[in-house]
């Protein structure tokens, strides 16, 4: 968890029949705000509106300058999906992405039309994106790759300046680390995150990111054998001493995936909720 970039522009065209506007909803967890896309200059798909607010939703269908055909989300957290469901209302569009799983944190609210499974395409205005499903952040979690840039739209998969929390039950750090290693394998141009400028070297962001995880996960094992018995939220100050004290219950989130990995690779148990390492 490292700080955000500078401050971002509220809205940017970022190549030919690909725009971003900023949505109002900067803070900790999620930098700047929430970035919201719009593909095509005739018609228009619009990904990720954020939150519902009124003011996003208005300028939204201001700046697209043309009939809004298709809303389409990377998942369902609630700072990227709830502007959905009242855009297609007032635009007639048509929701794609996945269902929301189970969850407190899901916005129950997003409903799609057509459920996007992995390799599905949509045709936009002569250009087709792609969708990749990507699980571990949430479950549900879809990157869409507009192939003619060959830029691959991450959600919050990846972003920019930042890693991101993997939540138990539903995010997954086995999942993520599998979905990060795969974006690779489609060479992509660029990646153009949730949250934050476009990346423009894809393999050392996605890189740095694993690098990252596989630290933090060797750091859990030392913490484990060193301290065995802990519980998660006791085991935070010994796994993220460079995090700020005020993010630890955001930190005690990731730890646990990383321990349930650890657990499911048959390197770590827990007995009521105290983790020991497997010697």
């Amino acid at each position: 968890m490292t700080a955000f970039g500078p401050t971002m522009p509220a809205f940017s065209e970022l190549a030919p029949g690909v725009r971003r506007l900023l949505a109002p909803n900067p803070s900790m967890m999620t930098g700047p705000g929430t970035n919201t896309y719009l593909f095509g200059s005739n018609e228009v798909a619009v990904l990720d509106p954020g939150p519902v607010i009124d003011s996003h939703i208005a300028t939204l269908q201001e700046v697209a300058g043309a009939p809004i055909r298709w809303v389409l989300v990377t998942h369902t957290h609630p700072d990227h999906s709830p502007a959905a469901a009242e855009l297609a209302k007032q635009t007639g569009a048509e929701l794609l992405g996945r269902p929301a799983p189970e969850g407190k944190h899901q916005d129950m609210t997003f409903v799609p039309d057509r459920v996007l499974d992995d390799g599905d395409r949509l045709a936009v205005d002569g250009v087709e994106i792609e969708a990749i499903q990507t699980p571990g952040h949430a479950s549900n979690h879809v990157c869409y790759r507009q192939t003619e840039l060959n830029w691959i739209f991450t959600g919050d998969h990846v972003i920019d300046g930042s890693t991101v929390v993997i939540d138990p039950p539903d995010g997954n750090m086995k999942d993520y680390l599998v979905s990060l290693a795969r974006l690779k394998e489609f060479q992509p141009a660029a990646l153009a995150p949730g949250h934050g400028e476009l990346i423009h070297d894809p393999d050392r962001s996605i890189d740095w990111i694993i690098d990252h995880r596989l630290e933090r996960e060797a750091q859990v094992v030392a913490a484990i054998k060193a301290n065995p018995g802990l519980t998660t939220m006791e085991l935070v100050a010994h796994v993220y001493k460079d995090v700020d004290q005020k993010l630890y219950g955001w930190a005690e989130r990731s730890l646990l995936a990383h321990l349930l990995k650890l657990e499911d690779d048959g390197a770590a148990i827990q007995e009521t909720k105290r983790w020991s390492a497997i010697l």
